[in-house]
């Protein structure tokens, strides 16, 4: 039992490292197609939102799926689960940043970072136990 345990919180923090580094230069590559499109180009950040995670949402699926997951699952059916995850993320980030900068207007890089904040806060359990459970 204890090498169960000790095995799965190995393996956990190893994950979670992965994770938090695709993450981060996910986090990177949103905030800065946000600043671009909002600052250089004038584009309302709820359309913004739109376009950067379309991108995102494939970049994080493959690199999680080999280095923070290494799963050995098929990709179809993962990816299926992802979107689904994804769908309601994308969701939940346009409606997020419509809600809070266009209608109560929030700064909207407040409102991205704590969107994002929420969104991997669960995540990873998801992706861990049921995206990418081989």
């Amino acid at each position: 039992m204890w090498c169960k345990i000790k095995s799965f919180i190995l393996t956990s923090k190893r994950q979670l490292f992965f994770y938090a580094v695709i993450g981060g230069s996910a986090f990177v590559l949103d905030m800065g197609s946000l600043i671009l499109f909002k600052e250089v180009l004038h584009v309302k950040p709820v359309i913004t939102v739109i376009f950067s995670q379309i991108i995102i949402i494939n970049y994080v699926f493959f690199l999680n799926k080999h280095f923070s997951f290494q799963s050995s699952g098929k990709t179809r059916k993962q990816i299926v689960k992802f979107y689904l995850l994804a769908g309601w993320n994308y969701v939940f980030g346009i409606g997020w940043m419509w809600l809070l900068n266009e209608t109560l207007n929030w700064n909207y890089l407040v409102v991205r970072v704590a969107g994002i904040i929420l969104a991997v806060s669960w995540n990873f359990l998801l992706y861990k136990f049921w995206v990418y459970k081989n």
